[in-house]
């Protein structure tokens, strides 16, 4: 049973680094159980009509298949994001604006009914929380190392668990190979530590590790330690790279806010639960503060379109990338077209226009222009029904991916005498073990 989690640890944590978006995961990502009985019954739906079929099953159709559905939910999360999925809430969020944002960022977080009472501060940066970094000795890159020939390992603690890394010295192995080596553990192990080489132009280098996490929490000193004092196998390479160095201690970042002095031991936090602020500089003379508040109706209209514009152009990006390389794309971008097609004419009143590769263009200044003539603000409502219609779609496309994969239909369910077949669904995840079995 251990080795079967560690199978499905190792799958998950390679899809995730290979094919999903590099972006951290949305609140909008979770769902209540109604949702998740929603989607189950549609699986179920799906699979008791879906025919029979054999899947292209190369690596470059998993890849296809897993961009595709992170895409598509990378962009429900956007649209989510912009106030809500209902009609009536869509593009309701406020935006936030910050008057330095070289020295802070911020994004309103608090939901659309409490906009009104939103409170705005001054906030200056004094120093940024900065992270952990470890530094090794400068050894001959090209020397053959002095580490005896053997299997070695060492004990890398980092919020409050414990990793033990092992690895194995040749004896034609130089300095540089050693710090290479290691470089490639700590990288994949992904376990919050960066590892690079530094060479110094004369010929030597040392092994750097930087956490990534910045600042120090409560109690704490240090945001990893290493050590092979206890390890289960040969120990001294710890000491021979000098790789317990703490060059660089972590520290937290210092702020005063509204005139008061605060510290938090990371650059991005939250504010009254209204905002989600970055720390991106310190002030650049005494006394320098930047002013945070919510923007004016229109100005936060056209932003969260803007943001939706985005997004979508991402997706269509995304699925135009395996144009030639996958088939069944074209089928997805014809659908996409379809969608846009209809509101085309209603959008191009309002400062947008489709461009041939099936992106879309806002035209700023053309959109706000026809909000300011419009107090109601009805002429939003051509905009929420386009995302309302490609909200669907990246539903549907999360629900089976599998539709636009390059396959050849063995037979059709028998009308009116099918069942569900449950292993239809699992040609999904099916593709992840793939190469693992």
């Amino acid at each position: 049973m251990a080795s079967y989690n560690s199978a499905i640890d190792n799958i998950y944590n390679y899809y995730l680094t290979q094919y999903a978006p590099k972006n951290n995961v949305s609140k909008y990502d979770a769902h209540k159980k109604s949702e998740l009985r929603g989607v189950y019954n549609s699986m179920l739906k799906l699979n008791k009509d879906t025919p029979l079929y054999i899947l292209d099953s190369s690596n470059a159709s998993r890849e296809f298949a897993i961009d595709l559905k992170e895409n598509a939910r990378e962009l429900r999360n956007t649209i989510a994001s912009l106030g809500g999925i209902e009609n009536d809430n869509m593009f309701n969020k406020k935006s936030a604006y910050s008057t330095d944002d070289d020295m802070v960022s911020a994004e309103y977080i608090g939901e659309p009914g409490e906009s009104d009472n939103a409170i705005s501060f001054d906030i200056e940066v004094t120093s940024l929380a900065s992270p952990q970094v470890n530094l090794g000795y400068a050894l001959p890159s090209s020397e053959i190392t002095s580490l005896a020939p053997g299997e070695y390992s060492f004990d890398l603690s980092i919020n409050d668990l414990s990793y033990e890394f092992q690895f194995n010295v040749r004896s034609d192995d130089t300095n540089k190979d050693i710090e290479e080596r290691l470089s490639r553990l700590i990288n994949n192990a992904g376990v919050g530590i960066k590892a690079d080489i530094l060479e110094n132009g004369k010929g030597s280098s040392s092994l750097r590790l930087t956490s990534e996490a910045e600042g120090l929490k409560p109690g704490k000193e240090e945001i990893f330690n290493i050590s092979d004092e206890h390890t289960s196998k040969t120990s001294g390479a710890v000491e021979y790279l000098g790789i317990d160095y703490v060059a660089k201690a972590p520290s937290n970042a210092e702020f005063y806010l509204n005139g008061e002095p605060r510290s938090t031991s990371s650059n991005h936090f939250t504010i009254d639960k209204q905002y989600e602020l970055t720390l991106n500089g310190v002030s650049r003379e005494e006394g320098h503060m930047a002013h945070i508040g919510v923007k004016a109706d229109t100005d936060s209209i056209s932003e969260n379109v803007g943001r939706l514009v985005d997004g979508y152009n991402n997706f269509i990006n995304a699925a135009n990338k395996y144009r030639n390389a996958q088939h069944s794309s074209t089928k997805l971008l014809s659908e996409m077209q379809r969608i846009s097609s209809y509101y085309q004419d209603n959008l191009q009143r309002i400062g947008f226009d489709f461009s041939e590769d099936g992106s879309l263009n806002m035209d700023d200044q053309a959109f706000k222009s026809s909000l300011n003539q419009d107090p109601e603000y009805s002429q939003l409502s051509i905009i929420k029904d386009f995302a309302s219609s490609i909200l669907r779609k990246t539903n549907q496309i999360s629900l089976n991916p599998m539709e636009y994969i390059d396959k050849t239909v063995v037979a059709y369910k028998n009308p009116g005498h099918n069942f569900t077949a449950p292993y239809v669904s699992s040609n999904y995840s099916g593709m992840l073990f793939n190469s693992y079995c």
